[in-house]
């Protein structure tokens, strides 16, 4: 029998797009929570697995998958006939990863910054100088993302264009709605774009970004149709979110938007 070990993080966004594909297709699966803060991802056991340090990683019978993309893609190869979320047309398959590389390339990174200025930037900045540099030369793949923010968080000029390339994520994600007439992003059916995307919309709604698809209704009626769905229900287990995470993030978001005059996620750190 066929065994899956799902290496992630609760809060992570890449993390919350491979539990939902694994729930969906209703595979059984051993989770392992790793905790980022205290480095586990860089546990040389870890590293054995998956050298960029970075998660989820899945490991099947034995053999390592990493990278939530190639992990998504993976499951759909092993287990075609199982809640399928790829096209059979080739040409749709296409325009499928295409719309997955925008994802990966525009509003997947972007929504790490204002993620990153709201709720981590306090634990680096209890670390000294010298332990943050040690802690950015260790990860392989968010080293420069790191540095950009230092230890006291990222300018507002970083802010301002994250917040524009989750803006045109929104924007062409609404275009897509639109163009397949929903109530997927394909059309009538679930696919690996929805979960792909799934995870930066949700992060938005949890830090005050809703605002940002006010305009698109379909949007809206696409992210409630998603939470309705039973591997919704299962990938964001209590903790998931980061408000669920940090109490104290989710006080500060009330207040900054009783606020007429703020925008809570352009905050940036002292």
């Amino acid at each position: 029998m066929a065994t899956f070990k799902l290496f992630n993080a609760p809060q992570s966004t890449c993390s919350q797009r491979v539990r939902y594909a694994l729930h969906a297709k209703g595979l059984a699966f051993e989770e392992e929570k790793l905790d980022l803060f205290r480095g586990d991802q860089l546990r040389p056991e870890y590293l054995a697995i998956n050298p960029n340090g970075v998660v989820p990683a899945l490991v099947h019978d034995g053999n390592p998958v990493i990278d939530s993309a190639v992990i998504l893609e993976y499951l759909e190869d092993i287990l075609p006939g199982e809640a399928p979320m790829r096209p059979a047309d080739p040409l749709q398959v296409a325009r499928m990863r295409a719309m997955m590389r925008f994802i990966d390339e525009v509003p997947t990174p972007a929504v790490r910054v204002p993620s990153y200025n709201l709720a981590f930037l306090p634990h680096f900045q209890a670390m000294s100088e010298t332990e943050f540099q040690a802690l950015c030369d260790s990860k392989p793949l968010r080293r420069e993302f790191l540095m950009k923010m230092g230890r006291t968080g990222f300018p507002q000029t970083e802010m301002d264009e994250a917040l524009g390339r989750l803006q045109r994520g929104i924007d062409r994600m609404a275009s897509w709605l639109s163009e397949s007439g929903g109530p997927w992003v394909m059309g009538e059916a679930h696919t690996l774009v929805d979960v792909a995307i799934m995870p930066v919309v949700v992060r938005m709604a949890d830090i005050n970004l809703g605002h940002m698809w006010h305009s698109y209704p379909a949007i809206a009626r696409w992210l409630e149709r998603t939470r309705a769905t039973d591997a919704f229900r299962k990938t964001y287990y209590e903790g998931s979110l980061l408000t669920e995470k940090y109490p104290h993030l989710k006080q500060a978001l009330a207040r900054a938007g009783n606020d007429e005059h703020s925008r809570p996620a352009v905050a940036v750190g002292a």
